[in-house]
C-alpha cells in the first residue's frame, strides 16, 4: 500500500484531511489512535514507518488485557501528518464522520537502541507478518503485537497485547476524550471542545478509631488454625475466604519498624523483605494475620510457586492479609471476626505486595464452586462474630479443600532404585494425638537439585532406629532420620489404610514445627453440629489415580517365562514373560501384555488402520531401545501389513497395521512398549483425522505444560474448536482436535500454526515457536510440526518407557490443572481408570470441527 490509494479514496477539495505526502518526523517513531464515528464506529490505529502512518482499522478498539484478541484490518497508508487530525470528514466523502485522537505517543521495536535499528525490525516484522512493538502513550503503554492471520489475506490481523506491568483486564476503552483536545465525538459533533474534568483519584482510606481494650502490642504470637471438614455449606452467620496457599505469616509493625514471622516464631524478614519494605511504610503500630503466597499470571496462589521464589528470587509475591489483632494501643482479639476486618480493610493502603483478603457473606457453596472453577487450594469458613482464639485450633474456622495437600514430617528415605540417584522415596509421617504414625512414600516431584538438596539435609539427622513405634512395611532398606524436617504433599486420596495415596513432593515447610503437624483426614466429627456429615464432593472425572497396592504390583505372569495363548483365533507363543523392564519398580515384560489386553478395546480404535512405528526396548528401559516402520517378513500371515510410499525414503515402507487384539499382544511381545500411529488412515492417508499441538517442555516444571495447555484450550474455545488433551506419558503433553479427515495435511498444519502464535504471544514468557532445543530453554516448545504425513505421536493408552511405566493418558479439562503430574497414570492405575470413565478421547475419532468457521471467529474477536 502507498499514499497512492489515500489520494484516489479522497477528495481533499471537499475534506479537511491533510495532504498525501510522506514525511519524517524526528529522532524517535510516532504512533497514533483515532477514534472514528463513520458507518461503523472503530478505532484507527497507526505508525509511522518511512515516511507515512502504516494503519489498522480496529472495530472493537484496542485492549490492555492480554487474554483479548482484536480483529484489526489493515488499510491504506495514510500521510505522517494525520497523527494530529481532529474533526469531521463531511457527509458524501470517503469515511465521513467525526474523528479525535483518542491517544498518541512514541514507539519503537523491542530490544532496538536508536530509530535506525527499530525501522529495520519493524520492517522486517510487518513483511512476515509478525509486528513487535513497544508504545509509549496516554493510554496504551507497553509491548504489542500484530500478527498476520492468513497469508491470502494481507489485510486481516490481530492486535495483542503482551503481559507486562501495564496488562490490566479494565477497559481502556471507557475514556472517551481526546489526549490533544479533550474533546469527545459528541463534542466534536455539535461544534464544540471537550470540557471533560479528569477522574478523581480515590484518596488513600485511613483507619477510624480503633476498639478493643487497652494494651500494649502483643509479640511472638501463635496464629489461630482451622479444621477440616468435607463439605461447604451456607449460613447466613458465616463468612467465606479464599484459602491461600503458601506461608501463615503474622506481621508486627512498630513505628516503621516490622517483623513478619512464620507460625513457629520463625524471622521472614529476610526471605520476604519486599512484603518488610512494603509494610514499614505504615504508620502506628499494628499486628496482622495472612499468608505469604506466590502468583500466578491468574493470581492464583500455589506452593510449588513460593518455593520457586524462595530459590530464585522470581516471582509475583503478595502477603494476603485477613485479620487485624492489634492497632494502635488497642487490642481487637476479642471483637467479632467482622469488625476486626472492617477495620483491616480501612486501614490498608494501596501497597504493593500487600493485599485484603476479601470475603464474601452467606453462601458457602456457590463460593466454593467458583474456586473450583478456577483451580483454587480451597476456601476458609469463619463464624463472622468469632473472636480471635490464640494458638488454637477452632471449629469457628473451617477449611474446605479442593486441591489436597498434607503437611508431612520426613522420617527416613529408602535406597534409589535403577537410574535414580541418592534416594528413592521420604518416608512421612504425622502426629495423631502424641503418636507419630507413618502416612506413607513420596518418590515423585523431585528434581535432580532438588533431591541433591533434600538428601544433604537428611545426612546431619540419619539415626539407627524408626522414630514410629509401629512397624513400618516397605520392600527397600530404609534409612532413618530424626523427624525434625517438614514438607508438603499433594496427594489423590487417604486410602483404607490411612495412607496418601499417590504423595507427590511440594517443596520444604520451614516455618512449621513437627510436633505442629497432625494427620489432616475430613470425618463427619469435624463437622459443625448444625450441618449433616458428608463426604468430600470430587470435580467430575477426578481421578484417584495412586501407587498401586503391592499385591497388585505382584500380579502378571508370575514367574512362566514362555507360555503359549490363543487370542481371535490365533495361536501366539509369548516368550521370556517375566524379563523385567522397569527395574526399579518390578514391571516386566508380561506386565506390558497383560495391560495391553486390558486396555485393547479402548486403544484399539486409535490403532486401526493406521500405520504403525513401533518403538522397540526388548531389554526393559534401562537400555536403549529402536524405532521400527518396515515390518519386513517378521508378522505371521495373519496379520495385517501395508506397503506405503515414504518420501523421506524415496521407497514404498511396508508398515505393521494394528487392527485387533493378537495384533497387538504380537507387538507387545516384540518388546513394543510403546505404539506410536499415524494421524491419518489408510483410507484417506492425505487427510489426518485430527492436528495436534504437542506440548515439550524444555528445563521447565510441568506446571508450566499445565499453563500452556490451558492456553491452547482458551484459544480453541474461542475458535469454537473442541481440544482434547492428554499427557505425552513423558514430560509433555498433546491436545488433539478432530478434523473428520475433511482437510489435508497442509490446511490442518496451517491452522495449528495459528492457534500455536496466538499462544505464543498469549504467554510468550515461558513458550517457544522454535524448534532447536538450545534456543528454547526453560520453555515450553509449542510444536505444531508434527501436522505432517508421516509423523506419529504416542497412541493414547501406549505406555511410555519411562520410570514409573507412565501411560499416555487422555484427561478431562477439569483435571488439567496445577498440581497434575504425569506420573499419576501408568500401568496399574489406568486400567481401572478406564474402567471407570471410559474412553475420554472417543471425540477425537468424530466428525471433526469446520476450520473455516473457526478461523472466521478468531479474526471476529
Amino acid at each position: 500500500m502507498s499514499l497512492d490509494e489515500y489520494k484516489k479514496k479522497r477528495d481533499l477539495a471537499k475534506s479537511p484531511e491533510p495532504a498525501a505526502k510522506a514525511q519524517h518526523s524526528g529522532e524517535v517513531l510516532r504512533f497514533v489512535v483515532q477514534k472514528h464515528a463513520a458507518s461503523h464506529l472503530h478505532y484507527d490505529f497507526r505508525i509511522e514507518l518511512d515516511g507515512v502512518l502504516k494503519s489498522w482499522a480496529i472495530p472493537k478498539g484496542p485492549t490492555l488485557n492480554p487474554a483479548i484478541k482484536r480483529l484489526a484490518m489493515m488499510v491504506e497508508d495514510h500521510p505522517y501528518e494525520y497523527r494530529t487530525f481532529e474533526g469531521t470528514i463531511p457527509k458524501g466523502n470517503y469515511g465521513a464522520g467525526e474523528v479525535i485522537v483518542w491517544d498518541e505517543g512514541t514507539y519503537h521495536a523491542p530490544g532496538a537502541e536508536n530509530r535506525e535499528e527499530s525501522e529495520k525490525l519493524l520492517r522486517a516484522g510487518l513483511h512476515k507478518g509478525d509486528l513487535k512493538f513497544i508504545l509509549e502513550g496516554h493510554k496504551l503503554n507497553g509491548e504489542f503485537a500484530l500478527v498476520k492471520i492468513k497469508a491470502d489475506q494481507d489485510n486481516s490481523w490481530l492486535l495483542i497485547k503482551k503481559k507486562d506491568q501495564w496488562a490490566t483486564s479494565d477497559d481502556v476503552t471507557r475514556d472517551n476524550h481526546s489526549v490533544l483536545s479533550d474533546a469527545t465525538l459528541g463534542d466534536v459533533r455539535g461544534g464544540k471542545a471537550g470540557t471533560a474534568a479528569p477522574v478523581p483519584k480515590r484518596p488513600v482510606a485511613r483507619a477510624s478509631e480503633a476498639l478493643g481494650s487497652d494494651a500494649t502490642m502483643p509479640h511472638d504470637l501463635k496464629p489461630m488454625l482451622a479444621t477440616l471438614i468435607d463439605e461447604p455449606f451456607d449460613d447466613p452467620d458465616w463468612i467465606f475466604e479464599i484459602k491461600q496457599d503458601g506461608y501463615r505469616a503474622i506481621a508486627e509493625v512498630q513505628n516503621g519498624a516490622v517483623q513478619l514471622y512464620s507460625r513457629n516464631n520463625k524471622s521472614f524478614n529476610r526471605q520476604f523483605a519486599s512484603v518488610v519494605r512494603a509494610l514499614e511504610s505504615l504508620p502506628g503500630e499494628a499486628v496482622f494475620d495472612g499468608e505469604l503466597v506466590a502468583l500466578d499470571d491468574k493470581g492464583r496462589s500455589y506452593f510449588q510457586l513460593l518455593q520457586n521464589h524462595l530459590r530464585s528470587g522470581h516471582g509475583n509475591l503478595s502477603y494476603f492479609i485477613f485479620d487485624l489483632l492489634y492497632l494502635n494501643g488497642k487490642d481487637l482479639r476479642a471483637l467479632p471476626l467482622t469488625t476486626r476486618k472492617d477495620q483491616l480493610r480501612e486501614l490498608l493502603p494501596a501497597l504493593p505486595g500487600i493485599e485484603f483478603n476479601d470475603h464474601i457473606q452467606h453462601y458457602g457453596k456457590d463460593f466454593f464452586e467458583l474456586a473450583q472453577k478456577n483451580n483454587l487450594e480451597g476456601i476458609v469458613a469463619k463464624r463472622a462474630d468469632s473472636p480471635y482464639q490464640t494458638g488454637r485450633r477452632s471449629k469457628d474456622w473451617l477449611k474446605i479443600k479442593i486441591r489436597l495437600q498434607q503437611e508431612a514430617i520426613i522420617c527416613g528415605y529408602t535406597e534409589p532404585r535403577g537410574s535414580r540417584k541418592l534416594f528413592g522415596s521420604l518416608v512421612l509421617g504425622a502426629y495423631e494425638g502424641k503418636e507419630l504414625v507413618h502416612i506413607g512414600f513420596s518418590g515423585g516431584g523431585f528434581s535432580d537439585a532438588l533431591l541433591k538438596e533434600i538428601y544433604q539435609k537428611m545426612q546431619s539427622l540419619i539415626q539407627p532406629h524408626s522414630p514410629f513405634d509401629r512397624k513400618v512395611k516397605a520392600d527397600m532398606r530404609i534409612t532413618w532420620v530424626k523427624p525434625a524436617l517438614v514438607c508438603e504433599v499433594s496427594f489423590t486420596e487417604w486410602t483404607d489404610e490411612r495412607l496418601l495415596r499417590q504423595p507427590i513432593f511440594l517443596g520444604l515447610r520451614e516455618d512449621k514445627e513437627p510436633e505442629s503437624v497432625i494427620r489432616e483426614i475430613a470425618s463427619a466429627d469435624s463437622q459443625e453440629p448444625d450441618e449433616p456429615p458428608g463426604k468430600r464432593t470430587h470435580l467430575k472425572g477426578q481421578e484417584s489415580a495412586g501407587s498401586p497396592k503391592k499385591s497388585d504390583q505382584q500380579e502378571s505372569f508370575g514367574a512362566v517365562k514362555d507360555k503359549e495363548v490363543v487370542i481371535g483365533g490365533h495361536k501366539l507363543k509369548l516368550t521370556n514373560l517375566d524379563k523385567v523392564f522397569w527395574p526399579e519398580e518390578g514391571y516386566t515384560k508380561g506386565d506390558v501384555i497383560k495391560y495391553y489386553r486390558q486396555v485393547a478395546r479402548f486403544i484399539l480404535p486409535h490403532l486401526k488402520d493406521r500405520p504403525e512405528s513401533l518403538y522397540r526396548t526388548p531389554n526393559g528401559i534401562t537400555e536403549k531401545g529402536f524405532f521400527q516402520k518396515e515390518s519386513g517378513e517378521l508378522p505371521p500371515g495373519w496379520m495385517t501389513t501395508k506397503e506405503v510410499y515414504s518420501d523421506s525414503n524415496q521407497k514404498n515402507i511396508k508398515y505393521f497395521i494394528c487392527q485387533d487384539e493378537a495384533t497387538l499382544v504380537y507387538l507387545a511381545n516384540l518388546g513394543c512398549i510403546e505404539i506410536n500411529p499415524w494421524l491419518s488412515r489408510l483410507q484417506r492417508l492425505e487427510f489426518p483425522d485430527y492436528f495436534v499441538i504437542d506440548l515439550d517442555p524444555e528445563d521447565i516444571s510441568f506446571d508450566k505444560v499445565v499453563d500452556a495447555a490451558q492456553a491452547v484450550h482458551e484459544v480453541l474455545e474461542r475458535a469454537g474448536a473442541t481440544g482434547y488433551p492428554k499427557t505425552s506419558g513423558a514430560s509433555g503433553m498433546h491436545i488433539y482436535v478432530p478434523l473428520g479427515a475433511k482437510y489435508d495435511y497442509a490446511m490442518a498444519g496451517k491452522f495449528a500454526q495459528v492457534v500455536a502464535t496466538l499462544v505464543n504471544h498469549q504467554i510468550p514468557d515461558f513458550t517457544s515457536l522454535v524448534r532447536d532445543p538450545r534456543k528454547r530453554q526453560q520453555r515450553v516448545y509449542l510444536d505444531f510440526l508434527q501436522n505432517r504425513g508421516g509423523q506419529t505421536l504416542a497412541a493414547p493408552y501406549s505406555i511410555r518407557p519411562r520410570p514409573g511405566a507412565t501411560v499416555s493418558t487422555p484427561l478431562l479439562w477439569e483435571e488439567v490443572k496445577l498440581g497434575l503430574s504425569p506420573q499419576q497414570f501408568n500401568l496399574k492405575t489406568v486400567p481401572p481408570r478406564l474402567e471407570r470413565l471410559g474412553d475420554l478421547f472417543q471425540g477425537v475419532l468424530g466428525s471433526g470441527i469446520n476450520l473455516e468457521n473457526c478461523l472466521d471467529n478468531l479474526l471476529q474477536e
